[in-house]
């Protein structure tokens, strides 16, 4: 196996940096797969445990100057590498106003990612900052639960708000839910109240969208208005549904909240999928990068 890549184009450099932060913020570790055509962060908890799942997927042309790779084989032309997202974020936060960028694998008595920084420097020579980041090689045999997810039919697809305003109003939202935690345990005998970081997100094919916590002590709901839908999702489902009635799945506050606050620039396009008590799909477009994000229904 060998990979080997170059950016020399500053914004190219601070596109990737981004996404790399972005990545941070979402999962702790995740898995790298390189392709010839792409590069994928890819994070996939199992969902029937309550796990979430991440596909980031971004065109290698559209950042690299040179990029060179051989998978396992002529036939299976990947490579999947377990990596600590930090890691990387932080190695690449050295490379603001970097003259060039080189990734490369390597093995240093263990595999490694291998970022060569070549900083601007006052005089005529350059200054190389190095930076080894350990990976794990995934073998083939695992490859098969580390593909894109199949996204189900949704019963209702919406286009999201602007995320930071919609960040906001969950971060208030999770401000009430600690508040009435405190409150649950000075008043009852209970040794949690899981049920506080229950969010409920539901939406029609009116373009409406409403973000609700409910306890049988209160019920805050902020509701989002003429949002519109995606043309061709409204087409399928609005056959056989009433283009009022919501579609409403239950997750957990803290891994929506933990989705909002991994974005660093609000997305041209961006949508949510409602498949009823099950899952909710976000679907990003940040320009030439794509994220998928998954998050499943509480039980």
């Amino acid at each position: 196996m060998k990979f080997r890549a170059k950016i020399v184009d500053t914004a190219c450099l601070n596109h990737f940096t981004r996404v790399s932060n972005m990545i941070a913020k979402l999962a702790k570790t995740c898995t790298l797969r390189i392709s010839p055509d792409k590069l994928n962060f890819v994070l996939s908890d199992k969902v029937a445990n309550g796990g979430v799942s991440m596909w980031c997927e971004l065109e290698q042309e559209n950042f690299f100057s040179e990029f060179q790779m051989e998978g396992v084989s002529a036939e299976n032309n990947e490579i999947y590498l377990e990596l600590t997202s930090e890691n990387l974020s932080r190695a690449l936060k050295t490379a603001q106003n970097a003259r060039a960028l080189k990734i490369k694998l390597t093995n240093k008595h263990f595999p490694c990612l291998t970022i060569s920084i070549e900083l601007l420097s006052m005089s005529s020579s350059s200054r190389v900052v190095t930076h080894d980041i350990p990976v794990k090689v995934i073998p083939r045999k695992l490859w098969k639960d580390l593909q894109e997810p199949t996204v189900p039919d949704a019963d209702v697809s919406i286009y999201l708000p602007v995320l930071k305003t919609m960040k906001s109003v969950v971060e208030k939202m999770k401000n009430i839910s600690n508040q009435l935690c405190r409150y649950f345990l000075m008043i009852t005998d209970a040794g949690n109240c899981k049920i506080l970081n229950l969010q409920i997100i539901e939406a029609n094919l009116n373009g409406e969208l409403n973000l609700k916590i409910e306890t049988e002590l209160v019920c805050v709901t902020t509701h989002f208005k003429d949002l519109g839908n995606p043309p061709l999702a409204s087409e399928n489902a609005s056959q056989d549904r009433n283009s009022e009635q919501m579609a409403e799945v239950h997750i957990d506050i803290r891994k929506l909240l933990q989705f909002l606050a991994g974005q660093q620039v609000n997305p041209t396009k961006a949508t949510c999928n409602i498949v009823k008590n099950k899952i909710v799909h976000f679907d990003l477009l940040h320009e030439d990068v794509s994220l998928q994000y998954f998050i499943p229904a509480l039980s």
